[in-house]
């Protein structure tokens, strides 16, 4: 991804001191701007149309108890599918399915994984807890799966890149062995500042796909491992042990196919890095020093002298989720074939019945606020006294808690094509704290839809800045990243920092409290002092740089170094 000059400056998002820099470059990357008027005094009603009295209703319907949490395939998936199709039609929209309805139908699997496991080191049986020391699951379609007496062996951060000269199994053969890895891409030293990251490896500060969980289990099947663990390290994940747990030890689903996934790694397993300090200890090794001889090139897998035992038995059952979809017709005949395509996911993490007390995962924040945030776009294009020329799609997207996997069937079986899909707006977790003097564009420096946002975001005063973590990974980690992989230009951003008239750290300790104390947690819940001025601010600048590109005279574009250009281009070319 590219990397711009300012995330090197921005360490911090308590200490943000380059907001006069981050303008200063925003005002000098901008584009002309184009012959759609933003200003014009008819799209004023679209946009006060957008308000935070709406949108907190819909919030609270979308996140009560009777919605049970929002887990595909429930009780809950059916109040919330009625709910949108219910509003899109008030809103006078047309089905976005061709076959007439606002559903598209994503083929599931729900699997419920029962494991033990246990790890042999040093003459000692190092027994795991399940799932306070790990999680494993088997994405396989099968009841049972078994690995017994499988060597571990440590493969570093698990990674093959040709192109940074980086390759982590150096010929090792790991068929039906155990690889344990590190999260994360490595985080290599600048040859000339140690201080910082090399921005010649991997993303530098910026995590790549590499670096992400996914990947790394796909490498493992590929490699023909038995099983595969990733060491949770809280730091460099962005989130703590607990998010995992709680999303690995309950009902997870994965897009069925006739193979049955057979072509997976049979079991995907965290574990705490106190347990992986355990195993490393007993096998006569040092954590410390393992991890720091893991970030250099010529690191060579490490066999652990220890032995993996895991059983997995499936709770199975084949699903039909759904992704909602409504569709507001372009008013250009040349151009209402072309689509902008806003997306949001409706799914949450359901009711866990092992719970005391409270066993509803509502999901008010993650994410009722960005489907309700979706209403309120659409109702805002239906109040246009003209409509845009291209058209514009408003997709609520499935099991994104899952592996993005509303989204990820989308972008495989699209209802209009890609390759004139001009753009996606995703929107995952509104801003409930304050308005903001800044935004924040996840993946910084990737297309020139951040062209647009920074002009649009000139008229609310506003400025956008690159994320200050992007080691953390987050463009991977949303819904815009399914139509990214195919080559669509994709905008994720958020609300900043620097809220209007609070102290400088006003916004940023109430995102920390809500990473620690609500995030995937049956806390997360609409509270009496939210504020949801900045989450309307945000949704109007995410109106007009929808208005812009549906009315626009050219397709948006990836930057050169952007990983995803070579698609785009070659989806363009057919």
């Amino acid at each position: 991804m590219k990397k711009n000059i300012i995330g090197l400056a921005c360490l911090s998002l308590v200490a943000f001191a380059c907001s006069e820099n981050a303008r200063e470059v925003a005002d000098q990357t901008t584009d002309e701007r184009s012959v759609v008027d933003t200003d014009s005094a008819s799209i004023q009603p679209a946009l006060q149309s957008i308000n935070a009295n709406d949108l907190l209703q819909h919030i609270k319907v979308l996140a009560s108890d009777e919605f049970e949490g929002r887990s595909p395939g429930t009780a809950g998936e059916d109040s919330t599918v009625n709910y949108l199709t219910r509003e899109f039609k008030k809103l006078g929209l047309q089905p976005g399915n061709p076959d007439g309805t606002f559903v598209q139908n994503v083929p599931m699997f729900g699997f419920t994984a029962q494991p033990k496991a246990n790890f042999t080191a040093g003459g000692k049986t190092i027994n795991l807890n399940f799932p306070d020391d790990y999680v494993a699951v088997s994405r396989r379609f099968v009841q049972n799966v078994n690995v017994n007496n499988s060597d571990m062996v440590f493969v570093g951060y698990g990674i093959v890149a040709p192109e940074y000269g980086w390759d982590d199994y150096k010929g090792v053969d790991v068929k039906g062995k155990t690889i344990v890895m590190l999260i994360n891409d490595p985080p290599i030293p600048s040859p000339n500042n140690p201080d910082q990251l090399d921005s010649t490896m991997f993303g530098g500060k910026a995590m790549t796909y590499y670096g992400r969980w996914t990947y790394k289990y796909e490498i493992a099947a590929e490699k023909g491992a038995a099983a595969a663990i990733i060491i949770h390290e809280t730091g460099p994940a962005g989130y703590p042990y607990e998010v995992v747990s709680g999303s690995w030890s309950r009902e997870n689903f994965d897009i069925s196919n006739t193979g049955k996934n057979m072509d997976l790694i049979a079991v995907e397993s965290w574990i705490t890095e106190a347990k992986a300090k355990e195993l490393f200890s007993a096998a006569g090794n040092n954590f410390e020093q393992l991890k720091t001889a893991a970030a250099q090139k010529g690191f060579k897998p490490i066999n652990l002298n220890a032995k993996a035992n895991f059983t997995v038995k499936n709770q199975l059952r084949e699903t039909d989720s759904r992704n909602i979809i409504a569709k507001l017709e372009g008013s250009d005949p040349e151009l209402t074939d072309e689509y902008i395509v806003y997306t949001a996911h409706w799914d949450h993490l359901g009711k866990d019945e092992k719970l005391q007390g409270d066993q509803i995962y509502n999901g008010a924040m993650d994410n009722a606020s960005g489907t309700a945030g979706l209403i309120e776009l659409a109702k805002a294009f239906t109040q246009l006294p003209e409509k845009p020329k291209r058209s514009i799609l408003f997709l609520a997207v499935t099991a994104e808690e899952k592996g993005l996997l509303g989204s990820k069937y989308y972008a495989s079986n699209p209802l209009y094509p890609l390759n004139k899909t001009l753009a996606n707006i995703n929107m995952d977790v509104l801003n409930p704290y304050h308005p903001t003097e800044d935004v924040i564009v996840i993946g910084h420096g990737n297309s020139s839809l951040e062209d647009i946002l920074a002009e649009e975001a000139r008229s609310q005063n506003r400025r956008i800045v690159p994320e200050a973590s992007p080691e953390k990974g987050s463009f991977y980690r949303s819904d815009h990243f399914e139509f990214a992989k195919q080559g669509v230009p994709a905008l994720y951003a958020k609300s900043g920092i620097i809220a209007r008239g609070q102290d400088a750290d006003y916004i940023t300790k109430r995102q920390e409290q809500y990473t620690a104390d609500h995030y995937h947690k049956v806390s997360d819940e609409v509270r009496d002092d939210w504020n949801l001025d900045g989450a309307v601010e945000d949704l109007r600048l995410f109106f007009l740089v929808g208005y812009r590109v549906a009315n626009g005279e050219t397709y948006p574009e990836w930057r050169e170094k952007s990983e995803f250009k070579a698609k785009r281009d070659s989806s363009l070319a057919q």
